[in-house]
């Protein structure tokens, strides 16, 4: 037998392999998690810590038990600076999170594969070159999120965004709206989209994302947090942390942009 046929055996078992892992074994696999009862416990957690569940009609939260259940069994949690991980933090991650893909396929999540938990903002050490010049910086941090799907965040900035359903800022959303993002491989403010929807959201956001840097730099009140408008996938991640706590204050000033995020996340915050 030669080189070439057994390479060419190899390769197609491995690509068989991957396509029963991928859309047989996994597909048992959370059919099988979904079987058990969503325990008690994580039920309390969601209703103390994400108060958007407390909203939600039945069907909805049944959704977003099922999402946080197969999250929780899925995603790996590191508590980091010696902070303890237990389930309160694990669940209040998980269901803000999955606040995002609610009536989206949870598979919008595959690739997120670990959470890593700060108590509270951290320093990240930033090391940059032009090819001739390297540069360095200390940063603090209450989150950010990876294309090699991890997801970091402080525990505190956690806290407040529970506390306060209403505030401008959720580091959970902005974090998890990051790895919408990053779908189609790059973080570029636009997540996977096609047609109609494409050519509305790309028009609709970069009106709004010129209407942003416009207000600012003349002075005036800003209608999204200026952090938005540092760059399209800022503005993505901060507008989706406004479509989820502020949906009435972003529908009144921004009623296409509301629209589109509405098609995106297949539902209406105003009206769950």
């Amino acid at each position: 037998m030669s080189a070439a046929l057994v390479f060419a055996i190899f390769a197609v078992t491995l690509i068989a392999a991957t396509v029963f892992y991928l859309f047989f074994y996994r597909t048992w696999r959370r059919e099988r998690e979904l079987r058990a009862p969503f325990p008690a416990p994580w039920r309390r957690h969601l209703d103390s810590s994400v108060p958007l569940y407390r909203k939600l009609s039945e069907p909805l939260k049944q959704a977003l038990e099922q999402r946080v259940q197969l999250f929780l069994s899925e995603k790996e949690f590191y508590g980091c600076d010696g902070f303890e991980v237990d389930d309160n933090v694990r669940v209040t991650i998980a269901g803000h999170a999955c606040l995002l893909i609610l009536a989206r396929p949870y598979s919008d999540f595959d690739e997120v594969s670990s959470i890593l938990v700060y108590p509270d903002a951290y320093h990240v050490r930033d090391i940059e070159s032009d090819g001739m010049v390297v540069s360095e910086s200390n940063e603090i941090r209450a989150g950010e999120a990876s294309s090699r799907g991890q997801v970091v965040l402080a525990w505190k900035e956690c806290e407040e965004a529970a506390g306060n359903p209403h505030s401008s800022h959720n580091v959970i959303l902005h974090e998890f709206a990051h790895q919408l993002d990053y779908l189609d491989g790059t973080a570029d403010g636009a997540p996977p989209l096609g047609g109609e929807q494409a050519r509305h959201w790309q028009s609709s956001m970069t009106r709004a994302y010129e209407d942003l840097r416009h207000s600012l730099q003349h002075h005036h009140k800003p209608w999204l947090d200026p952090y938005g408008a540092t760059e399209p996938a800022e503005f993505f991640a901060v507008l989706t942390e406004a479509f989820f706590q502020q949906p009435d204050h972003l529908k009144q000033k921004q009623p296409e942009v509301y629209k589109a995020l509405q098609g995106y996340y297949r539902l209406d915050p105003m009206n769950l």
